[in-house]
């Protein structure tokens, strides 16, 4: 067996006349699992509950896992020998595009900040930490190691190869503020990057490694008030982050259309002129007639153009060489081509300014905040009283280790929630006439 296909729990059942590869088998672990499942009700980038066209955390993850077998797709037709060398897969690629979030908390980046505030005295909070974490230790296909997933997956999901204490600048932290309201989501932004409770995983995953390898991936960058940000992934991780990318610059922009987040005189202004000066070959020719297909009242106009645009993007991605890993599999990447990268940054910059950063957007996420925090507060306060039976006993375990393990297991209990269900316990917690038994 392939070393990459191997997995950690080794007693993993095999069945007769199961014939799939170990990806086919991931991706259906990944698709039966209760943590993808709560993705349809957790925030994209619209609040869940506003309307019920736009994307969820499970749409995006669906249409990023599709856009991701596209590029595997076109990568394998450009470069069949080092697509053939490098073992790459349609469905590996899909199951870890659709793994991809799974960790994120509800209320987006909001409960994002929650959490991490939270937990900032006891290994920090971050979505794709939680995500690996998710895989290799809470889903329940096996005794405890996760969904036993095998190790090229998890080293595909793995977008930060480092711990959190190691790339953190707690000098950038304010003092913490008195009241909850107070605190400022800019100033409370986790190190993108794993849990140092998660390091026996991450240690068998990257057993394949050599010494040099290793560290090389887990190298990290100084940045000026900033944390220090990691500088290398998979050729796997690559695409993901290539089809994650596409279907947030892409695909979100036409929830932003649809529901009068963003008017075409903005996006002119600063999508389609800024493409026509970036010499994008098709795109930059064809800009102004995109805008108009985009912003057209015939729904089959956008959805050509919002084709078009994702075919332009996954067909210019290629493969290269960083010159520094002894593995393939890090040795290679995929990236977007210059000016091709530039035009879709120009793309997802719109969408953050128009829609993530938006005053009505930002008051979701603010509340959601708060209410993550108000739970957080309340569970770390009588743990065994107010936790559900199961939770309040592996908080007990975790607590005799050490507090900041006990403190995990409630961040694990609180990220798992959806945006309703998170609402619901605050209710039944705070609001004085609200009365709803709360099983899970």
């Amino acid at each position: 067996m392939n070393i990459w296909d191997e997995r950690k729990h080794l007693r993993s059942p095999s069945r007769d006349g199961d014939h799939r590869s170990a990806s086919q088998r991931d991706k259906a672990r990944i698709m039966h699992c209760a943590a993808f499942r709560r993705l349809q009700a957790k925030t994209q980038v619209v609040g869940v509950g506003i309307s019920d066209f736009y994307r969820t955390r499970l749409t995006h993850s669906l249409e990023a896992a599709q856009i991701g077998t596209g590029i595997t797709a076109q990568l394998r037709q450009k470069y069949p020998e080092v697509a053939q060398m490098l073992g790459l897969d349609e469905h590996l690629i899909e199951t870890i595009c659709l793994a991809h979030d799974i960790g994120h908390p509800p209320f987006g980046h909001g409960g994002e900040i929650a959490l991490h505030y939270m937990m900032s005295d006891f290994g920090g909070f971050e979505g794709n930490g939680q995500t690996f974490r998710i895989l290799t230790k809470l889903e329940t296909y096996s005794p405890s190691d996760g969904m036993n997933l095998a190790r090229r997956s998890l080293i595909g999901v793995i977008k930060y190869p480092n711990m959190i204490e190691n790339l953190e600048d707690r000098s950038i932290y304010p003092t913490k503020p008195s009241q909850f309201t107070q605190v400022k989501a800019s100033q409370w932004h986790p190190p993108k990057a794993l849990y140092s409770c998660d390091q026996e995983a991450f240690d068998w995953v990257t057993q394949p490694l050599s010494k040099g390898d290793k560290m090389q991936f887990m190298l990290a960058k100084k940045q000026a008030n900033r944390h220090s940000k990691t500088q290398f992934k998979s050729v796997d991780c690559s695409i993901m982050e290539l089809a994650d990318d596409i279907a947030y610059g892409i695909h979100d922009l036409e929830d932003a259309i649809v529901m009068g987040l963003v008017t075409q005189s903005a996006f002119h202004r600063e999508v389609t002129e800024a493409l026509a000066v970036l010499d994008i070959p098709w795109l930059s020719e064809t800009a102004q007639e995109i805008e108009s297909q985009l912003f057209n009242e015939q729904a089959y106009a956008r959805k050509n153009a919002i084709g078009a645009l994702v075919n332009c993007f996954i067909t210019a991605i290629d493969v290269r060489k960083h010159g520094c890993f002894e593995e393939p599999l890090l040795e290679h990447f995929a990236c977007l081509p210059e000016p091709y990268a530039s035009g879709l940054a120009v793309f997802k910059d719109f969408v953050f300014a128009h829609v993530i950063k938006k005053p009505e957007i930002q008051l979701l996420e603010y509340k959601g905040q708060q209410i993550v925090m108000a739970l957080f507060e309340a569970f770390s306060s009588e743990p065994y009283r107010l936790l559900p039976k199961n939770t309040a006993q592996r908080w007990l375990k975790a607590s005799e280790r050490s507090e900041a393990l006990g403190m995990r297991v409630i961040a694990d209990y609180i990220s798992g929630m959806t945006d309703e269900y998170a609402n619901r316990v605050y209710a039944n917690l705070f609001l004085p006439k609200s009365h709803r038994i709360t099983d899970r």
